[in-house]
């Protein structure tokens, strides 16, 4: 048998065994996501007032039912949603506009970048505290615009980085062609890139929701008198609070699914579109 036969035969042999481990390590890493997930949110219709689960004949929404009455919750709720918009409505434009501008740079682009990316090196009680700090010297008070701020120094770095991943799919040629027809520097932005890059801002946007809305070390510190809703629930786990936790956080899960999945039908229309 040639060289040539004899390694065509070790090779299949070897990804077909390869295969099932693959699919094995797969599986354990998505079960070890998304299992906490939805045992929470099979507990959460458990009538009785201990986390666990219960037969389907037994499923209930009493706690769903008895969210309306938790008002702290739902004020921390509000809190968190305006602080991720604002942070969102920031950070996305920002980190277009520092994509663009790495693009179009010429030297320094490598320190450039690594300024950009400092703030996911530091730590977020770190930062956290120093803002604090900063914040009291300039008399900036302890709430919901201090967050943000927070928010948006640790959100740009990501919608900086996935800006600059929907700009790969912009071609120096594609701008040339249109300064070659007569338009200026807005124009082709708003005629050429932004049309190519608008599946990355949204993805940005949602991203840079998403962070300010799950972060804790930042808003600890800078928090005024309405928490936000992790500190919120952080507090209510300690000090032993009712059902409704869970409840809650079963449907943050099912907005989220749909979030996704409104996003996903949107991407897969224009793509056919």
């Amino acid at each position: 048998m040639s060289a040539g036969n004899a390694s065509g035969g070790i090779i299949p042999g070897a990804t077909a065994g390869a295969r099932p481990l693959f699919w094995a390590v797969t599986l354990l890493g998505l079960a070890l996501v998304y299992a906490p997930a939805v045992y929470l949110l099979a507990a959460s219709l458990n009538p009785g007032r201990q986390l666990g689960l219960v037969p389907p004949s037994e499923f209930s929404l009493v706690w769903y039912q008895a969210l309306g009455g938790e008002r702290r919750l739902l004020a921390a709720l509000v809190e968190s949603l305006w602080i991720g918009l604002a942070t969102a409505v920031v950070a996305t434009p920002a980190g277009l506009a520092a994509a663009l501008a790495y693009r179009a740079l010429q030297r320094g682009r490598g320190a450039f970048f690594l300024f950009l990316m400092f703030a996911l090196f530091v730590p977020g009680t770190i930062q956290g505290l120093g803002l604090s700090v900063v914040f009291k010297l300039v008399a900036v008070r302890p709430g919901w615009l201090a967050v943000a701020a927070s928010h948006v120094l640790w959100a740009l770095p990501f919608a900086f980085t996935v800006s600059l991943m929907g700009l790969a799919a912009v071609k120096p040629s594609m701008e040339k062609a249109a300064r070659d027809l007569g338009a200026g520097p807005w124009r082709t932005f708003a005629d050429v890139i932004f049309p190519l890059v608008r599946g990355a801002v949204v993805s940005a946007f949602v991203f840079s929701f998403l962070l300010s809305f799950n972060e804790y070390a930042r808003a600890y510190y800078l928090v005024g008198r309405q928490n936000t809703l992790p500190l919120h629930m952080f507090g209510a786990m300690n000090a032993g609070t009712s059902p409704t936790i869970y409840a809650f956080s079963g449907l943050v899960l099912f907005g989220s699914i749909l979030i996704v999945g409104l996003l996903g039908l949107m991407m897969g229309r224009r793509r056919g579109s």
